[in-house]
């Protein structure tokens, strides 16, 4: 087994920390913020990104036991044996190299003996020349004009992560405009295909097998629509594929040429840095998809040599089981301060929850202690308008993540001003609230003295609530790069510490077994 067995409840550094917690469990952020050059204390500054965590309700102590955690499940081990290739995915027995996928060093990572770096470049190469072919109107449809539509047909990691990067990097996007078709319902299908020129529409199906129920009847669906008014000897003009399954590929009348290769070792959540992100290329130009994985490579190249002390995904990590495994906290929100990156939550619950939504340990016995949070959230400022007040006033503990940029893109300087004071505002008022003192001077100026009495408790927030600020310079492809790494590798931490395995999920497949029994017996 590549993977250390290591129960972390069993740890010296568990129950030193369920020590400290029974000590510490009453400290509030607001006393915690007046210890001197706490910022500093607890924030990273990485390039162009700042994580500020000093809102946690956390001390010094507490980020070196969590540290010695890290340590005594020995996650720099996990960690080199990820990055090289090592069989960490054991239940499937499968390396797990999203990594090796963005990465431009030299140092050779070995599958079944073989360097697969030479077969990245390849691909890559790949993609770029048929994006420029697309993308400057050279690549024709079956009556000689240019593409204007991509249609992306996948479902799962070949759809929520190109999906989520085409949406987030919307204002580098060309004359190109780009499609998804995911869900088996065949409405969906039905609402995209109907505004489309068969003339000028290009498909990317997107299946590892080329037989995942909903791709393939999305596909269908697409090439008999598609077929009404072109021939079958169109369909190599118009029908790329992402895919292992050439046989299949082939009978679907793809030409082989146009398929784009697809590897086991790289999971499904975790693979829009392969060719899955064909149409993110297709969407921003090969250029910008080169930078978003150059901004995940720096943040992969941080995440293997950083000490765990000023280590990005490492701490967000920590304080994440922390709060879960410690504080019972269930859930963590993630929200965006940009409406660019509205796909985020959606596509970072498949990464979390479909990773480390897992009972039982690396030995295969049933777990007794928390994994998995749940993840949700949504953008700034439309959520300050909806669920926020239960965050802020609710009877649960719900950490946060927020996310923003110092600069706009288009510049609007005054919106870019309101949005970060929201920005802060948000962040400081959970973390401080609003005492009965402060409710009370407040209603008694604003001529409500009459109903101080009434109001008091309603007003009043208890504060205390944690988050951290993840504050880059400015959204560009290779920020987006960094802060999806980012989250990919807080993913891994976390599965380490707590003795699971990330990279499978046969939790999916039971519900999709059944609907086959089903619909086998309706025929």
């Amino acid at each position: 087994m590549a993977l250390k067995n290591i129960n972390p409840t069993q740890t010296e550094a568990w129950s030193a920390l369920a020590n400290h917690f029974n000590e510490t469990k009453d400290i509030t952020i607001k006393n915690l913020s007046k210890e001197e050059h706490r910022k500093e204390n607890f924030s990273i500054q990485f390039n162009d990104l700042l994580v500020d965590f000093s809102k946690n309700r956390i001390t010094k102590e507490t980020l070196s036991l969590l540290v010695k955690l890290a340590e005594e499940v020995d996650l720099k081990d996990a960690i080199e044996k990820q990055f090289t290739g090592e069989i960490i995915n054991a239940t499937e027995g499968r390396a797990v190299l999203h990594t090796a996928l963005r990465s431009t060093s030299e140092e050779p990572v070995l599958v079944d003996g073989k360097n697969i770096k030479p077969k990245i470049q390849t691909a890559l190469r790949k993609i770029k020349s048929f994006s420029n072919k697309v993308i400057s109107g050279k690549w024709k449809g079956y009556t000689g004009k240019a593409i204007t539509d991509i249609v992306n047909i996948g479902i799962g990691g070949s759809d929520l992560g190109p999906d989520m990067v085409v949406e987030s990097l919307k204002f580098y996007k060309n004359q190109l405009t780009t499609h998804f078709v995911s869900n088996v319902d065949g409405d969906h299908v039905s609402e995209i295909i109907k505004n489309l020129n068969p003339e000028t529409t290009l498909f990317v199906i997107v299946s590892k097998t080329f037989t995942t129920q909903e791709t393939i009847s999305n596909a269908e669906t697409i090439k008999n629509w598609f077929l009404k008014s072109a021939t079958i000897f169109d369909i190599p003009k118009h029908f790329v594929a992402v895919s292992t399954n050439l046989e299949a590929v082939d009978r679907f009348g793809i030409d082989k040429n146009n398929v784009f290769p697809m590897w086991n070792w790289v999971g499904g959540r975790f693979s829009l840095w392969s060719a899955v992100g064909l149409s993110i290329s297709l969407s921003v130009g090969f250029e910008n998809y080169k930078a978003l994985l150059a901004g995940a490579e720096e943040m992969d190249n941080h995440f293997r040599n950083e000490d765990f002390e000023h280590n990005i995904p490492v701490i967000l990590a920590l304080l994440s089981v922390w709060y879960n495994n410690f504080y019972k906290a269930e859930t963590e929100a993630v929200l965006p301060y940009s409406q660019y990156l509205s796909k985020l939550p959606a596509y970072l619950q498949q990464a979390i929850m479909e990773s480390n939504g897992k009972g039982v340990d690396r030995n295969g016995n049933t777990i007794a202690y928390q994994t998995g949070t749940i993840v949700w959230g949504s953008t700034g400022t439309n959520m300050q308008h909806a669920f926020m007040q239960l965050v802020h006033q609710g009877t649960k503990l719900i950490p946060a993540d927020f996310i923003g940029y110092k600069e706009s893109l288009y510049g609007l300087t005054e919106h870019h001003k309101k949005l970060m004071a929201n920005y802060y505002g948000q962040i400081d008022a959970l973390a401080f609230g609003k005492t009965k003192e402060e409710v009370h001077l407040e209603l008694k100026f604003s001529g409500d003295e009459d109903k101080i009495n009434q109001l008091l408790p309603f007003k009043v927030f208890e504060g205390n609530r944690p988050s951290n600020a993840i504050l880059f310079d400015k959204l560009t492809p290779h920020s987006l790069g960094k802060l999806i790494a980012l989250y990919e590798h807080k993913i891994f931490t976390q599965g380490i510490l707590w003795n699971i395995y990330s990279y499978d999920q046969f939790g999916v497949e039971l519900g999709k077994e059944l609907a086959k029994k089903l619909l086998n017996k309706q025929q």
